[in-house]
Order: structure tokens, then C-alpha cells, then sequence
């Protein structure tokens, strides 16, 4: 280096130590060599990322591999049973409601007539299976017994219609006493012609 360059230097250096402060020498003043990488620097430069390191790297011993996915067919499954399971639950909600309703909101002469006309539909279909099942000889004693039951169960669904209380407004100039006259008359008349055609 130049000891004239170096002289004019000494009292700035003297005076940024009394005043405990750092010159910062000129930045033309420092070897270009300094500025070029080293042989380390270039090394690192040129090797991979942490990242690719870690892919390239094997598994350790104690990995366990994460589970496979659950295939879409098994989840379209999942969900077409909940759907079912769903459309189940409604349709007892709906069935439980519409009973609940009728236990509570139907007279209890309507429900005798309704049970009269359960006990004449399962005797119907009892001698529709006897006669699949057995036989129908004689036909007319099988057909003469449906016929009864059919009729009467014609008459029964009158006389609920015209007894309802829902339906007064339609029947206001039949009275309770009279429907029940004429659906006696109509039973006495319908078993008469079934006894008849039974010969």
C-alpha cells in the first residue's frame, strides 16, 4: 500500500478513537480480490435444497406410511344408506302422526265403526285364501259369504260418512237415529238375498 495514503489516514483514526466511533473505509479501496466467492461459497451454491434433500433422502426406520384414501364408491355408499336411514325415520314420523291425530281427535263411535270394518275386511280375505287354498265348492256358499261381507262393509263405510261429525254440515237433514235405521234395514235385506242364494 501507498505509506503516504496510510499517513493521511492516521489522524481520522485517532480522533474516531478518542470519539469511540468506527470509520468506514472507502469502498474503492478494497481489493476486488475479496469480492469474489470462495471455493466453499461455490460448493454450497451448487448443492441441492434442503426440500430436495429430504425427497431424495429414505424413509427412517420407524415410518409408518399414512392410510389410503377411502375409495368414492365406498362413500357413495355411506351416503345412500344415511338418505335411507333418513326416508325411514320420516315416513314413521308421518305414520306416528297421522295416529296420534286419530286417537286424539276421532269420536269413539267412529272407531267402533272402524274397527267393525277391520274385522269384515280380514274375514273377506279369510275366505278368499280358504278358497284359493281348499277349494270353492260349493262356489255360490264362497260367493254368497264374500258377497255379505262386502256388502256390509259398503254399508258400515255409509254409516260412518253420515254419522261423522266432521260431516254434519253435509248431512244436517239426516239425523243419527235415521242413518242407523236405514244401515239396519240395508243389513237385514243383504243377508236375506245371501241366505237365499245359498239354497
Amino acid at each position: 500500500m501507498n505509506p503516504a495514503r496510510n499517513a493521511c489516514y492516521l489522524p481520522l483514526i485517532s480522533e474516531s478513537i478518542r470519539n469511540n466511533t468506527i470509520i468506514s473505509p472507502n469502498p474503492l479501496s478494497i481489493p476486488t480480490n475479496s469480492l469474489k466467492p470462495t471455493h466453499a461459497q461455490s460448493i454450497s451454491s451448487n448443492m441441492p435444497p434442503k426440500s430436495r434433500i429430504h425427497q431424495l433422502a429414505p424413509p427412517p426406520p420407524g415410518y409408518v406410511p399414512p392410510p389410503p384414501k377411502q375409495p368414492q364408491a365406498a362413500k357413495s355408499s355411506g351416503s345412500s344408506t344415511s338418505k335411507a336411514s333418513a326416508n325411514s325415520t320420516n315416513a314413521q314420523d308421518i305414520i306416528q302422526g297421522v295416529w296420534n291425530k286419530y286417537v286424539k281427535k276421532t269420536p269413539q263411535r267412529v272407531k267402533l265403526l272402524d274397527t267393525f270394518m277391520v274385522f269384515l275386511v280380514v274375514v273377506g280375505a279369510l275366505q278368499f285364501v280358504y278358497c284359493v287354498l281348499v277349494g270353492n265348492f260349493p262356489f255360490n256358499a264362497f260367493l254368497s259369504g264374500f258377497s255379505a261381507t262386502v256388502g256390509q262393509f259398503v254399508l258400515t263405510a255409509s254409516l260412518r260418512i253420515q254419522t261423522n261429525p266432521d260431516n254434519k254440515i253435509e248431512f244436517e237433514t239426516i239425523s243419527h237415529e235415521r242413518a242407523f235405521a236405514d244401515y239396519i234395514f240395508g243389513s237385514l235385506l243383504l243377508h236375506f238375498f245371501c241366505v237365499n242364494f245359498i239354497n
